[in-house]
This record gives structure tokens, C-alpha cells and sequence, in this order.
């Protein structure tokens, strides 16, 4: 139940009766008390005063008396200025309680036959260099909300488009052609991903060495970069690419491998998995049939060199290259061929891209431009544009071979995460299989929690060692109170303490109802992280949750509480928070143990 939607309704009821009118929802602002005063929930008077012609200290009395009067599980009201603080009874709490504890899933919408289907791509990562820190946010950010989606009743299919042509990956085949004497992942004993991305930096510094050779010949520094021979021969390599060239498509098929059996190492590490995987090399040509659409309906334009364009200007934007003069296609093709693909392939609701910020303006023309070519589902196009992050020492730079590689920095976590639990006596008595375990758990855990706790909206700087710290706003805080209350649960179970299923009628502590009140909280946090998109929102309230948990496991005696009828709703709450914060945690791809 939600508690909110339940007492405006009952206020809604009393101001009828009272004056005869019925207030519009902008009319009820109700929220949480705040802890400085008395109560439950907090009614804001001063929009009703138009309705009760009185003063807001007693519209709010009378308003609260009725309520006291009508409402059996209001217990007491105060009235502060124009505020009036509701508590209510012990029973309904004791309710609530048991409503939480009779819910399989609580927080989750069920799924519906009729639920809508959501399409997430994320990923997309270039095949010429390892995942990074940057993608680590992509992934982390694209699983998240599938798992947010899924949970507010969706059909969730999650999708990467890898991009897998291009002058990118020309360059690193270049590079292993002149520069790599056979070398293989085998050979070399790296992954293939390392090992493609070693050669696109190489290929960078060569062709830097050149273009300062041309220009102390005095060529300017665009023509030196335009006359480079690697540079030549890396375009020459992508024109014989898209003619199929034997030679040149089998190194590329090759290579690709290398890079893709990288991935899926990396994906694994990081729990990531996918519904479907597109390739670029498949679908770059999709968009150039809805081009010659655009053109036959006169949406599209085309200049006397061949190539065509949208023309925006009216729109406040500029004009859009859609075919280059010889014909070959750019992004925006691509991804208008794409969009249509797979509306048509899977009757979508809504796609959503998981793509950083630089890309706003891009989502921006892609949903005008499908807009003018009639398609109606444009409008259900998402950008869920994410700022960059990047480490204090600054930005990474992959060319220059200065990023932070995603696969190092999950061995850092976790090696970070067993020094880190070590020192702290959580792996004493421990056996080596179920220390690992965790260590893997918290190393992760910190990573994708402090990442995830961020408004994907905001720029980041993610620090490893404040990451893992187990005290604060991270991970291992919130796993090490998950596994503090299987702790208490299990001592339960060894002194012969069952813990009941539902709880019966008994008074009930200030910190016993703040959680009862937070975990009521839950279904509503699962279902605006779904509409804005934002993992953050679950982060955060876990957070929260385990805060005031821990500060009623402080305060409270649990198993040794002599009242039996008081021990049982306490252990009852402490079972229902661990699943709150399992499910909140599953939510941000991240596994809690049980004993830590």
C-alpha cells in the first residue's frame, strides 16, 4: 500500500465532509515527517485554505480531529504553523509490516502480459581497443536500468551494437601488418582485446612520427596529417574493406576475433550479458533505403556533388549529412536504418541509448529527422545521456594509450577488496573458496555502486580507494549490514528463536517505525528510478536504509529482547531490510553476501 496515496485519500474524505469540497491532487502535499517534530506524515495546509476560509492553524486542527475521529489508524496529530503531523497507530504499523512480509518480490511490479517492451543498447564499444573506465559507466549504467525497467513490470531486451568497421580498426590492422611479426593472443599471451588496442597505439605514434616529418619538409600540419602514408594506407585499407577484398576482410575477421573474445572475458567479469549483439559491419547500410524514402518524399535534398542532406535550419538546428557525394553512409544513416529495424523487428514501446552527453545533439536530429519521415514511434526514442568519468588525475586519452583499462581495474578492486577485508579481520575463520567469493563481491560491488550512486546527468570522478571503504556512502557498507543481519538471523536459528512470519499488535519503537516507513519507501524509489531513468535513486535509498538500520541494531536489543511478542517483530524487520537491500542491490547488478 502506499501510504501517501492512503492518507491523502482519507483527507480527501474529511474535506468533503468538513467543507463540502473536494481538493485536486496539487491541493494534497503530504510527505514524511520531519524528525525534529512529531509524527508520521506531514499534511501542508496552506493550499487548502481557499476550501476551509480559515486560518491555517485551525484548518489544520479541524482537519486532524476529523481525521483522529474517522480514520481508525490514525493515533494523534500535532499542528505546527500551517503543517499538520499525523501519527499513526501501532496496529497499522504492525500492518505494514506484515504487508511488506507477505509480498514475494516487495518493491517489484508484477509482470503483465500486456507490459510494454523496452529495448536498452548499450555497450557499443569500437573493436580496435579494451573497455575502459568510460564504458565500464556505459555497461554498468545500460544493465542497471534494465534491471530498474524489469522491475517496474517492462520487457526489457538489452542490446549492443559493436562497432566493428571503420577507419578505427583499419588502423590497428595496419599497425599489426607492418609492426606485429605474427603476433597473436596465443603467442603474446595477452587478450585479444589488449593486444588490437597495443597496435592502435603504435599506429597512433608512427603516424605522429610522419606527420612531424612532412611538415619539417614544410608541409602545414593539415596537409601532413592528410599526406601521412600510414594515413593513405589505412583509407585505402577501408575502401578495399567495403569492396570485400579477400585478404583484407579475412585479417579483419581475425582481428575482430582477437577483440571479441576480450569482450567477452571483460562482460563476464562485470556481470554484464546482452539479449542480442548487432554489428555495425551488418547494418551500416540499413539507413541508405530510408535516405532514398526521405528523397522520393521530398524530406531530403541532394547537392549537385551527390551527396544529401536534411535541411534543419527552419527547426533551429542546421543541416544533416545523411550520403556522402560517393555514396557511402555516416552514423546518422545508420542509426535511422537501425531505429526502423528494430521497431519493425520487435514492436517496440520505447528505445532507450545509453550514450554519454557529446552525443545529445546527434539523438536530437535522429528524432526530428524520423519525425519528418512520419514516423510516429519517434517520439519514443531515449537518449539516457551520462556525463563523463574519469579518475582524479584527469581525463584518459586512448590514442595515447593513457586509459584506464577496464579489465586492470577490476583486478585493482578486488585485489583492493582483499587487503582492504584482510586488515579488517572480515575473512578471519573463512575458508579460501567463501574469502574469494567475497572478495570478488565486494570488489565489484564497490565498483558498480560507486559508480551507479551518481546521477547518471552528472560528471564523475571515481576514486578506487574511497570506493571500497566500508564505512560511508559505498558498497561494502551496504553489503557488510546485509550480512550483519543474516548474522543476527542465524544466531537466531542456532538459540532456537523462530522467526515468525508475520508479526502480531505491539508497541513499537521510534526507529522500529522509521524503517517500517523507509521500506514502504521502496515501491516508489523502483518506480521514479524507472521513470528518470536513474540508478541513483535505488543507490541512494539502500544507503539510507542501511543507515537506519544500523543505527536501530546500535540502539536495540534484537535476540536477547526478553518480550518475545517485541523480539519477533524485530527479527521480522531485520529479515525484511536484507531483503530490501537484496533487491535494491539486484537492481545495481550487485551481489551481497551472506557472512562477511
Amino acid at each position: 500500500m502506499n501510504i501517501e496515496k492512503y492518507l491523502a485519500d482519507a483527507v480527501r474524505q474529511s474535506l468533503q465532509t468538513l467543507y463540502g469540497v473536494t481538493p485536486s491532487e496539487e491541493q494534497l502535499q503530504i510527505a514524511k515527517t520531519k524528525r525534529e517534530f512529531d509524527g508520521d506524515f506531514t499534511l501542508v495546509v496552506f493550499p487548502l485554505l481557499k476550501i476551509s476560509k480559515k486560518k491555517p492553524e485551525d484548518t489544520a486542527h479541524e482537519i486532524g480531529e476529523h481525521l483522529q475521529k474517522s480514520v481508525e489508524t490514525v493515533d494523534s496529530y500535532n499542528v505546527i504553523k500551517g503543517f499538520l503531523n499525523i501519527s499513526f497507530s501501532p496496529a497499522f504499523w504492525c500492518n505494514m509490516l506484515n504487508t511488506a512480509a507477505q509480498t514475494p518480490n516487495f518493491g517489484f511490479a508484477k509482470p503483465e502480459s500486456s507490459a510494454t517492451v523496452k529495448m536498452v543498447e548499450f555497450s557499443s564499444p569500437n573493436t580496435n581497443k579494451p573497455l575502459h573506465l568510460g564504458h565500464i559507466r556505459n555497461n554498468l549504467l545500460g544493465y542497471s536500468i534494465s534491471r530498474v525497467l524489469e522491475a517496474n513490470g517492462h520487457k526489457v531486451l538489452k542490446v549492443n551494437l559493436v562497432n566493428d568497421r571503420g577507419i578505427h580498426i583499419c588502423k590497428s590492422m595496419i599497425a599489426w601488418q607492418r609492426f606485429g611479426n605474427g603476433e597473436t593472443p596465443a603467442s603474446s599471451g595477452k587478450k585479444g582485446d589488449h593486444l588490437v588496442g597495443d597496435y592502435y597505439v603504435i599506429f597512433d605514434r608512427e603516424y605522429k612520427k610522419q606527420i612531424e616529418e612532412l611538415k619539417s619538409k614544410g608541409l602545414s600540419e593539415d596537409e601532413a596529417k592528410a599526406q601521412a602514408p600510414l594515413m593513405i594506407e589505412a583509407q585505402e585499407m577501408l575502401r578495399k574493406w567495403e569492396a570485400k577484398d579477400p585478404e583484407v576482410y579475412q585479417l579483419w575477421s581475425t582481428m575482430n576475433g582477437w577483440v571479441y573474445d576480450g569482450f567477452d572475458v571483460t562482460y563476464k567479469a562485470l556481470g554484464i550479458e546482452f539479449d542480442k549483439i548487432y554489428h555495425e559491419s551488418e547494418t551500416y547500410l540499413l539507413g541508405k533505403k530510408i535516405v532514398a524514402e526521405g528523397l522520393d518524399k521530398g524530406v531530403f535534398h541532394k547537392k549537385e556533388n551527390g551527396s544529401v542532406w536534411c535541411d534543419l535550419l527552419a527547426d533551429g538546428l542546421d543541416e544533416k549529412l545523411l550520403l556522402r557525394a560517393d555514396g557511402t553512409s555516416v552514423y546518422m544513416t545508420q542509426d535511422l536504418g537501425t531505429a526502423v529495424q528494430r521497431f519493425s523487428e520487435y514492436h517496440l514501446d520505447d528505445h532507450i541509448y545509453v550514450v554519454g552527453n557529446e552525443q545529445e545533439y546527434h539523438f536530437q536530429v535522429l528524432r526530428l529527422i524520423l519525425s519528418k519521415l512520419g514516423y510516429d514511434w519517434s517520439n519514443h526514442l531515449y537518449h539516457l545521456s551520462y556525463g563523463m568519468v574519469q579518475l582524479p588525475e584527469g581525463k584518459m586519452k586512448s590514442r595515447e594509450g593513457t586509459v584506464v583499462d577496464a579489465d586492470d581495474l577490476v583486478d585493482e578492486m578486488k585485489a583492493t577488496a582483499r587487503e582492504m577485508s584482510q586488515e579488517l579481520g572480515k575473512l578471519d575463520e573463512l575458508t579460501e573458496q567463501e574469502a574469494n567469493d567475497i572478495v570478488n563481491m565486494v570488489g565489484l560491488g564497490a565498483l558498480k555502486y560507486f559508480i551507479l550512486k551518481v546521477d547518471p546527468k552528472k560528471n564523475m570522478t571515481f576514486n578506487p580507494k574511497e570506493s571500497i571503504d566500508f564505512n560511508g556512502n559505498t558498497g561494502p557498507f551496504i553489503q557488510y549490514t546485509h550480512a550483519r543481519i543474516q548474522s543476527v538471523l542465524r544466531k537466531a536459528a542456532d538459540a532456537g528463536i523462530e522467526v515468525p512470519t508475520t508479526v502480531d499488535k505491539v508497541d513499537i519503537g521510534e526507529k522500529e517505525r522509521e524503517l517500517i516507513k523507509m521500506l514502504h519507501m521502496f515501491p516508489s524509489v523502483v518506480q521514479q528510478a524507472g521513470e528518470q531513468l536513474s540508478p541513483a535513486l535505488a543507490a541512494n535509498f539502500a544507503y539510507e536504509l542501511v543507515k537506519e538500520y544500523n543505527q536501530f541494531y546500535h540502539d536495540y536489543t534484537i535476540i536477547k529482547e526478553s518480550n518475545e511478542l517485541v523480539r519477533g517483530l524485530r527479527l521480522v524487520l531485520s529479515r525484511e531490510v536484507a531483503n530490501v537491500i537484496r533487491q535494491a542491490m539486484w537492481l545495481l547488478g550487485i551481489d551481497v553476501p551472506s557472512r562477511m
